[in-house]
C-alpha cells in the first residue's frame, strides 16, 4: 500500500490534516509519533506529514522519521513539524515574542511549489507559542507575517517544506490548495 502517514504529535488539529488528505482523495493514515521506522516503512509512504503539537520535548520518533525519509520522499512539517525541520537541518527555534492564536495575514516572499498561486498574500490560522528564529542554511524563506518572520520555508533542493500556520483548518481558506500543491510533488 502507498499512502501518506500523518505523524500526530498530540496537536489539536492533526486529525484535520488526515481528513483534508482523505477529502482530496489520498489514502492517508493518522499515526502516533511513537510509530517505529520499520512500521512506517511497511506503509510504503509516498510522502509524510509531520503534524503539530504543544511541546518540542514530546515528539516521539518524529525527528528520526524526518532523518530517515527526507532524501526519499516529500515531507511537509506543520507548526511543530515545521519547527522540527528547522532544528534537524541546523536552524533555531525560540519562544515567540507574541504567541499567536488567531487569523493572520501570510505574506508570500517566494512562491515555490508549495505556495504556487497564492501570492502576494493570504489569510491563515496560526496557533503557536514557539517559532523558527533562524532558518537552516539549505532552506529558503517562503513567507512571513507581521508577528512571525518565518511562516513557511523550503529546502533548496529536496521536497521538504515547513509551514508555521495551519493549512488543515477551514480558517485557512487556501489550505486545500497548499495540500494540492504538496500532493502534486508526490506523483
Amino acid at each position: 500500500m502507498y499512502l501518506i502517514p500523518v505523524i500526530a504529535n498530540r496537536g489539536q488539529y492533526n486529525h484535520r490534516i488526515y481528513r483534508v488528505l482523505k477529502y482530496l482523495g489520498e489514502d492517508s493514515r493518522l499515526v502516533q509519533n511513537t510509530i517505529s521506522i520499520d512500521e512506517l516503512t511497511e506503509y510504503r509512504p509516498k510522502a509524510i506529514v509531520i503534524g503539530g503539537g504543544p511541546y518540542l520535548d514530546d515528539v516521539g520518533n518524529s525527528k528520526r522519521i524526518i532523518e530517515n525519509f527526507y532524501e526519499e520522499i516529500p515531507i511537509l512539517g506543520i507548526c511543530l513539524g515545521h519547527q522540527l525541520l528547522a532544528m534537524i537541518f541546523g536552524g533555531k527555534v525560540k519562544t515567540a515574542e507574541v504567541g499567536e492564536y488567531a487569523e493572520s495575514e501570510i505574506i508570500v516572499d517566494y512562491e515555490d511549489e508549495i505556495l504556487k498561486g497564492l501570492s502576494p498574500s493570504f489569510n491563515a490560522w496560526v496557533s503557536h507559542k514557539d517559532e523558527v528564529s533562524k532558518i537552516p542554511k539549505d532552506f529558503i524563506k517562503l513567507a512571513h507575517s507581521e508577528t512571525c518572520e518565518i511562516e513557511a520555508m523550503a529546502h533548496k533542493s529536496l521536497p521538504v517544506f515547513g509551514v508555521q500556520f495551519h493549512p488543515e483548518v477551514e480558517h485557512t481558506p487556501v489550505g486545500p490548495e497548499i495540500f494540492k500543491n504538496f500532493l502534486a510533488l508526490c506523483k
